[in-house]
């Protein structure tokens, strides 16, 4: 796919660690222009600097559960370059763990704050854009926790199914006006997320490796990536509305 995004404009939520980094490498690995949004702007910075040895980047701090800071960052990348092609909405945080306490309010309100309503925050600015310039293609951050559940993980298991059940919404609307939405759902990834959730040597992560992920290992975050990239890209001209596992088989057990 070398080159399928040149000359396009790519936004990431959550560019400044993990997944959104490995994507927003990816997306100018592919030529595009990639504006990087992340809360912590030291994560996000050196996801700028890491992107300009290989392109053009900027860097917008927002919090993405405060409609007026994503739409602002949305502006600032099209005044930058005209316009957003791909956008990758992927901000997301884990939240109290499972077994903690699953009907803590102020969890489970900020869960959804920023991993279902910032998804739809996000999503309402990008696609005003897209209409305005003739089309585009939005992929969104699920979970396999969006398409099965585990127990007691409330918050973060309702937000990710509620971000699988918008992208479909979404790609039934725009269908015909040139917008396609997806999203992935990712299983165990070695990120600072499951690094903070899981523990990467701990008895949790081996029966991860051992008995969840068939696989037998953790994924990668540009395993993630290359499958956003492929989704925004022309050769996915007829995929719309889908939640892609990227998960090592997880789910088809």
């Amino acid at each position: 796919m070398a080159g399928s995004l040149e000359g396009k404009t790519a936004l990431v939520t959550g560019g400044g660690s993990g997944i959104g980094r490995a994507t927003a490498l990816a997306f100018a690995r592919e030529g595009a222009r990639v504006a990087i949004v992340d809360y912590v702007p030291e994560g996000g910075k050196q996801t700028l600097n890491m992107i300009k040895e290989i392109g053009e980047g900027q860097f917008f701090q927002a919090d993405v559960s405060k409609a007026e800071e994503i739409s602002r960052a949305v502006r600032q990348t099209v005044e930058s370059w005209g316009r957003l092609d791909c956008a990758f909405n992927n901000a997301g945080i884990e939240g109290a763990g499972a077994r903690d306490n699953p009907w803590d309010h102020e969890n489970w309100h900020r869960v959804i704050a920023i991993n279902l309503t910032g998804v739809f925050f996000s999503m309402q600015c990008e696609v005003e854009q897209m209409l305005k310039q003739g089309g585009g293609a939005i992929v969104n951050t699920s979970s396999i926790l969006g398409l099965v559940g585990i127990p007691g993980a409330f918050a973060y298991t309702a937000a990710k199914h509620g971000v699988a059940g918008l992208t479909k919404s979404a790609a039934l609307m725009y269908a015909q006006r040139g917008i396609r939405v997806n999203a992935v759902c990712p299983g165990y990834i070695h990120t600072p997320m499951v690094e903070r959730s899981v523990g990467l040597e701990s008895e949790m992560a081996q029966h991860i490796t051992r008995h969840l992920q068939p696989i037998g290992r953790l994924g990668r975050p540009e395993e993630i990536a290359e499958a956003v990239v492929w989704l925004c890209s022309p050769a996915a001209s007829l995929v719309t509305g889908i939640t892609m596992p990227v998960d090592g088989g997880c789910v088809a057990q």
